[in-house]
């Protein structure tokens, strides 16, 4: 009997059950975290909304809105697994555990910058119109972490793309991977980017307009 007890143990760290507030997270957010360790341990390692919220007493709605605030955050990502050689997704607690167990101090400048990204993410909902997806999020942070943008770059592109009618993400990564092909590091840099582009639109439009007017009023009398 005390075996099985122990065999049913797991280990929850201490830093995460007490202190979470002050890591802003609230309660649900900390039981999701802790229900996605469970099902890793049973090898499932990409739960749906559905299975989480089953063990649960909230929604699979409210469910899928802190699993995209916890990505938001920080506490959580979506990587990319083998199993049996086919591809899958799984939630990766890494980023949590750093969180945990990163003993430096955030400074003022970490603080503001996360703030920054909150508000980004909420720009980007405001402009599609809809919560970001899982996915979507992951693909803004790796813009951030991996390919290194800032986030006034990554509003020109999103200003872009919106100006260009073409608002889905895969533009905006072209326009992103673009402006790193150019050199392009700044605000500064993109905003002039994007006049020249524009104007050379309108110029090679007034071209066009000004070839189409000489063909139809063509002399031709004038051919030798």
């Amino acid at each position: 009997m005390i075996s099985k007890l122990l065999q049913d143990q797991v280990s929850i760290p201490r830093e995460l059950m007490t202190k979470y507030h002050s890591y802003g997270l609230n309660e649900p957010q900390v039981m999701i975290l802790v229900q996605i360790y469970f099902f890793q341990i049973d090898d499932i390692y990409f739960p749906t909304p559905e299975e989480i919220a089953e063990k649960m007493t909230i929604s699979t709605e409210q469910c899928s809105q802190y699993l995209r605030q916890l990505i938001q955050q920080g506490f959580l990502k979506i990587d990319e697994m083998t199993n049996n050689n086919v591809l899958t997704e799984m939630y990766s607690l890494e980023p949590l555990w750093k969180q945990l167990y990163d003993k430096k101090e955030k400074d003022v400048d970490s603080t503001d910058e996360a703030v920054k990204i909150g508000e980004m993410f909420r720009r980007f909902e405001q402009e599609f119109g809809r919560p970001l997806s899982p996915f979507e999020i992951e693909r803004i942070n790796h813009w951030i972490d991996e390919e290194n943008h800032s986030i006034d770059l990554i509003y020109d592109a999103l200003r872009e793309a919106v100006l260009m009618s073409k608002l889905n993400f895969t533009y905006i990564d072209r326009i992103l991977l673009e402006w790193k092909k150019k050199g392009i590091q700044s605000s500064v840099q993109a905003k002039q980017n994007s006049r020249n582009f524009h104007h050379n639109q309108r110029e090679s439009v007034t071209t066009k307009q000004k070839t189409n007017r000489k063909a139809l009023y063509y002399n031709w009398l004038d051919e030798s």
